[in-house]
């Protein structure tokens, strides 16, 4: 079964991390993950991608490997994500 996850990052511009995000959608998929990115209207400087992975732990693996980091700190993450894992009732 799998979980939902919802990503909510601080970025410094929106545009420069949606294409980040767009160009690992392959490694994503390899991953089993699939993920939409959305703007926060009311937040230029938020930026939410919410999707599904295999498992918790899975995305997890996924997100911290190293390599993540690299990517999301050259995309301007500035923060920690907050991440939320929801499971269908």
């Amino acid at each position: 079964m799998s979980v939902t996850v919802i990503v909510s990052l601080k970025v410094s511009d929106f545009d420069q991390w949606k294409t980040a995000f767009d160009g690992h959608a392959a490694a994503r998929e390899t991953a089993g993950i699939n993920a939409t990115a959305y703007r926060n209207l009311d937040d230029e400087g938020n930026a939410v991608a919410i999707g599904t992975a295999s498992s918790k732990e899975a995305f997890i693996a996924f997100f911290t490997a190293p390599e993540m980091q690299q990517v999301q700190k050259a995309a301007g993450v500035m923060a920690p994500p907050d991440v939320k894992f929801l499971e269908g009732g």
